[in-house]
């Protein structure tokens, strides 16, 4: 962690407010350059370069936003009043308070970043956020945090409050009286009997239940078993048709505890019952209509609208529906507004979704790449391996933001069948960022068999005409095998020298400086003290920085 203390605040303060206005700078010729752009890329690998430099010299940055400010520790280190072009309230404005960069930040994932902050969501005619952005790619070195309250909007609160201060004005006796009118007895002689409920008398009780407070609902609810603990079996139909009603009601009216009461109540039928095995078949016909489009619909515009973030009681609900709610959930997580909405639908289906894999995956193929892409996250955090097949038939899908997502999801299936073929597959992507997503997941496999898929690809023919930021991809994953054989290749290739392609064959040999850095590899400090005034710029730099890494002892050495 950075701090203020080790070393003078002129020291540190100037070196980070150089780095924000490098990152300012990538985000506005990021906007102006497509990806295939040479400006693009060299616009990612300064970045990556000084950012390195940055975090290797001073330790991870962590900066806090104000809506004009940034902050280091408590030092302003950039400041703009500017309404058009003011990098601190870009992040602000979507309610981003802090980020931090940490040591081991790859190029990759800062060009994944620095591509999430450029996007121009007014030209692609979306409506997420940078935080939306941020929270999908799921950065490893890059961490922020997100001020909740700003995700609920004033009038959210506003409406809480009034239907607050409107439940504490009234009171229980006049509740009481009510259930009292309404259910006389009708003959006081002999034994007590339960009184039939109709409809009639149900809708009178909601129809003074919504002048009253829903506060009252839970004991409504309460109640309605208790009629039916003792109800003969002609009756059965007509109860639960009353309980569904009753369901509906808790729902329109945001009572979603009293709502899953019901069906806690639904699931355990009174022992008293004359057929229990009818009860039970009657009663999930409540369930059915839990799980319904129609009702999750109604879910989804609460949790949009921030009715259902204060508890988990939306969480507890999930957990009493099956996996036949899982259609209605996927229905509806192409129509939410809001990231924390997202959040919840998505971790409900990773709950429903490893009861039914099969129904899940019939969400990859709607029409909307942001659905599908989502599925896939959702196969990712359920972990299971039978979702693989469907992962490496979504590998082709049209969007690369998919194909993005499947990398992620088949590189955490390590030694399972089919995986492999599909990331060596995925090498050979016409989009440079797959390819180089791909070669990332094999390198977190850390197995024999994807380090010599990496070694074969650096070997074969057309590798030296590759990008640089993309040969250097793959010598940076060579750093997870950081054995005698890496190392004896690595050198090799740092040694190697030729009369043709002279710039090809230094960016080989910077990226073998890199690998070899990234290892603590003390056996190659020799030769990298060697190179370091190369005259080829890109290779004194990357070997200098590399005698840097090893000498601070960031890795193990070897």
């Amino acid at each position: 962690m950075l701090t203020l203390n080790t070393m003078s605040a002129e020291d540190i303060l100037r070196p980070a407010q150089e780095l924000i206005q490098v990152f300012q700078r990538a985000r506005k010729s990021l906007r102006m350059y497509p990806a295939n752009n040479p400006v693009y890329s060299r616009t990612i690998e300064d970045a990556f370069r000084r950012s390195d430099g940055f975090l290797l010299e001073y330790g991870d940055l962590e900066l806090k936003f104000r809506q004009n400010d940034i902050l280091l520790g408590d030092q302003v280190v950039y400041q703009s009043q500017d309404k058009e072009d003011n990098f601190a309230f870009f992040f602000f404005k979507d309610g981003v308070r802090e980020l931090t960069f940490r040591r081991g930040l790859s190029s990759m994932e800062l060009g994944e970043f620095l591509r999430a902050i450029s996007f121009d969501f007014e030209r692609h005619g979306e409506e997420e956020d940078i935080v939306t952005l941020l929270w999908e790619r799921d950065f490893e070195h890059i961490k922020y945090v997100i001020d909740e309250n700003f995700l609920l909007e004033d009038e959210v609160y506003e409406n809480r409050a009034v239907a607050q201060a409107k439940g504490e004005s009234n009171d229980e006796p006049e509740l009481k009286r009510i259930y009292g009118e309404i259910m006389k007895e009708e003959d006081v002689s002999g034994q007590p009997e339960v009184a039939p409920v109709t409809k009639a008398d149900l809708h009178a009780l909601l129809k003074e239940l919504e002048r009253d407070s829903v506060s009252k609902l839970p004991k409504l609810t309460a109640m309605l078993f208790d009629f039916f603990q003792e109800a003969d079996i002609s009756e059965y139909v007509g109860t639960v048709d009353l309980i569904i009603d009753a369901f509906e009601y808790c729902i329109k009216t945001g009572d979603l505890r009293s709502a899953v009461g019901l069906l806690a109540k639904a699931s355990d039928p009174p022992p008293v019952a004359q057929d229990v095995l009818l009860m039970k078949k009657e009663l999930e016909r409540l369930l059915e209509f839990a799980s319904s489009p129609e009702i999750v619909g109604m879910l989804g515009e609460q949790l949009d609208s921030g009715e259902l973030f204060e508890t988990n009681i939306f969480e507890e609900y999930v957990r009493r529906l099956d996996k036949s709610a899982v259609p209605s959930f996927i229905s509806i997580l192409g129509e939410l507004k809001t990231i924390e909405a997202r959040k919840r639908i998505i971790n409900a289906l990773v709950f429903l979704g490893g009861k039914d894999i099969q129904a899940l995956a019939k969400g990859l193929s709607d029409h909307r790449w942001y659905v599908v892409r989502n599925i896939i996250y959702i196969f990712r955090q359920i972990g299971d391996p039978g979702v693989i097949e469907f992962l490496v038939k979504a590998a082709r899908h049209q969007d690369v933001r998919v194909r993005m997502e499947v990398l992620r999801a088949l590189g955490e299936f390590e030694g399972q069948q089919g995986v492999l073929p599909a990331l060596r597959e995925a090498l050979d992507d016409p989009e440079a960022s797959i390819r180089m997503m791909a070669v990332r997941a094999l390198g977190r496999m850390k197995s024999a068999p994807a380090k010599k898929i990496i070694l074969s690809r650096i070997n074969g023919k057309g590798f030296i005409d590759l990008d640089f930021n993309e040969k250097k991809e793959y010598f940076e994953v060579l750093a997870n095998w950081p054995e005698t054989e890496t190392e004896e290749f690595l050198l090799r290739v740092l040694r190697t020298g030729s009369f043709f392609k002279k710039s090809k064959v230094a960016e080989l040999r910077a990226c073998a400086a890199y690998s070899l850095g990234l290892m603590g590899c003390r056996g190659a400090l020799g030769h990298l003290e060697k190179l370091k005034n190369a005259k080829n710029r890109l290779l004194s730099d990357y070997s200098y920085r590399a005698i840097k890494r090893i000498e601070y002892g960031q890795q193990p050495g070897h």
